[in-house]
């Protein structure tokens, strides 16, 4: 397997650092817009299979020029959502199986946005679903932590867990702490803002896919390995998009444990239009230059990727099940922990990188060896799920299954 990976930032860098110590690739790329990153992330290997270039994520060309000069069968994107379609369409013009940790962006519905969909999360990209049956290709969407790990072990309960499911509901939350920092998100803001202020989406089996407003129906999710209690709410996420179409459930949610200060801020971004995406123009010295307001925001917190020594505390990841098996009412919740201590000393990267930057690596190594093996836009629940919890355990912290949510 000869793989490109295009965004070397926190996630990009870790998956790099924890596909070193694997056997399954000859040669591995890794790819930014800043040649620096992809050669820091190259060099913090050892590894000669890897190796760095430049690219512009959103010029589509120029990626399928990459693929092409290093013999790429593989492309793994490890940017923000922004720039799922341009890489998308390169792996495709490229001839190479596409992997992703994030779907195509939606679109509120521009009447109803609190009650219908508009244009859904990966709504894009299923559209040109027959042109990768064509092609004899996999497009594996949405296969970090969550969604990802979240909808592996959506399929494994179907499958070994449950005869019937009314409820399947992806619940994420940490007791992470950040010194020196009364504000200082885990991962992208970026991505933080555009999941969680956009109208979350749940599914009925009746009523198919529709919304709510921004963090509505909290409830307190208890938390295995010392987290506890935790206050979660609806945020869109791309599981609520992808279970329903491989796993029979009455239901389907995803609920994240924000927490009301995190909420707040949130709030406050969207009062002040500190959210927006689109370039405002602000004056200065040099003349007027356009930015973009949530660009701003992100340039001005510290990068998620660089915490990891101020961070203490765990996360967790995890699918709650609720159905019938053998007759008899039954209730798991499958999840996954990652202490940022051990994540540091055993890898360099933060808790929640490292824990969303195993998925595609341990992805990859199933395609490599044809374990998985598919053509068209698949989710993780399109696959078999025991071999991939399987290589959980061997990449880092097991997986666990707690009977009673």
């Amino acid at each position: 397997m000869r793989v490109l990976l295009v965004g070397a930032g926190g996630v990009g860098t870790a998956i790099t650092r924890i596909a070193a110590r694997r056997p399954f690739f000859e040669h591995f790329v890794a790819a930014d817009h800043q040649l620096a990153r992809a050669e820091a992330a190259v060099a913090a290997t050892g590894d000669a299979r890897f190796h760095a270039a430049r690219v512009d994520a959103a010029d589509q060309g120029a990626v399928t020029a990459l693929l092409a000069e290093h013999r790429c069968d593989v492309l793994l994107n490890a940017t923000d959502p922004r720039f799922v379609l341009p890489l998308f369409g390169a792996a495709l013009a490229g001839g190479a199986t596409y992997l992703d940790m994030a779907m195509s962006l939606s679109h509120p519905h521009p009447e109803r946005p609190y009650q219908e969909c508009g244009v859904k999360l990966g709504d894009a990209q299923f559209e040109r679903a027959g042109e990768w049956e064509r092609a004899g290709l996999p497009a594996l969407c949405g296969i970090g932590v969550e969604p990802g790990l979240s909808d592996v072990f959506a399929r494994y309960a179907a499958d070994e867990l449950f005869d019937e499911i009314e409820e399947i509901g992806v619940r994420d939350g940490a007791d992470l702490t950040v010194d020196g920092y009364e504000f200082a998100p885990s991962f992208s803001i970026w991505t933080t803002i555009e999941e969680c202020l956009n109208p979350p989406v749940l599914y009925d089996r009746d009523r198919g896919w529709y919304t709510t407003a921004p963090f509505s129906e909290p409830e307190v999710f208890d938390f295995p390995e010392g987290i506890g209690p935790v206050e979660c709410v609806n945020v869109e996420h791309e599981e609520v998009l992808l279970v329903p179409r491989w796993v029979d459930a009455r239901r389907v949610s995803f609920k994240y444990g924000l927490g009301q200060e995190f909420i707040d801020v949130l709030r406050t971004l969207h009062k002040l239009g500190l959210d927006r995406t689109d370039p405002v123009t602000v004056g200065s010295s040099a003349g007027p230059a356009a930015v973009s307001p949530r660009d701003v925001v992100a340039a001005c917190l510290p990068d998620p990727a660089g915490l990891g020594d101020r961070m203490h505390g765990k996360t967790c990841a995890g699918t709650w099940v609720r159905g019938t098996k053998d007759g008899a009412p039954r209730e798991v919740y499958l999840y996954h922990v990652v202490d940022n201590d051990w994540s540091m000393r055993e890898y360099g990267s933060q808790a929640v990188v490292w824990q969303t930057a195993i998925n595609p690596v341990i992805a990859l190594e199933l395609l490599a060896a044809g374990t998985w093996s598919g053509a068209g836009v698949l989710g993780p629940e399109a696959f078999p799920p025991v071999p991939f919890l399987d290589l959980v355990g061997a990449y880092g912290p097991p997986w666990q299954l707690r009977e009673g949510g």
